[in-house]
């Protein structure tokens, strides 16, 4: 029994065909931005803790091999490769390596040799001269969804650096 309401007439069932379809499509839309969404934010903390890790790995291979083996140390601080796995973003190029002396200064003029550091660091007048720690860090990275729904986010990921003390910088056993 249809009873009729005075201030409003009720709507023939003929007239609502098809507005479950359409109301189930909007809600599908937005479940599938809401998961994607998820899905992206996911990704790039795991591309904010790759780059400390890179940063980490970097500076642990920058201190046992000589300055000259930079794409060594890069390559290696990438796990082997020219980028990191679901990461294209984090490349050689983001990588810098800085040898720095006892007051953590730039080392302007570096030592020839795995020897002459060491005589620099035992010569007062050669302090400045001194590898006493190596810094390498992940700089200018971009974070660029996969999505693209959300190409509009372009988010610049904060610095990732790592100091270390220089262990045998050089020497080999």
């Amino acid at each position: 029994m249809i009873t009729i309401s005075r201030y409003r007439r009720p709507v023939p069932p003929q007239r609502q065909r098809g507005a479950a379809a359409v109301e189930f499509g909007i809600l599908c839309l937005i479940f599938l931005t809401i998961v994607l969404g998820i899905l992206e934010l996911g990704r790039m903390l795991y591309l904010y803790n790759t780059m400390q890790e890179v940063s980490r790995r970097g500076a642990r291979e920058a201190v046992i091999r000589w300055v000259d083996q930079g794409s060594a140390i890069k390559t290696e601080a990438l796990f082997g490769g020219s980028n990191v796995p679901a990461g294209a973003e984090i490349t050689a190029s983001n990588i810098y390596i800085r040898y720095l002396n006892a007051a953590g200064n730039e080392v302007a003029t570096l030592p020839s040799s795995p020897g002459d550091n060491m005589s620099a660091c035992s010569d007062v007048t050669r302090a400045d001269q001194c590898i006493y720690s190596v810094s390498v860090s992940l700089e200018n990275v971009s974070y660029v969804p996969m999505v693209s729904l959300f190409t509009f986010l372009n988010i610049a990921l904060p610095m990732a650096k790592v100091t270390m003390h220089a262990e045998s910088l050089g020497f080999n056993d």
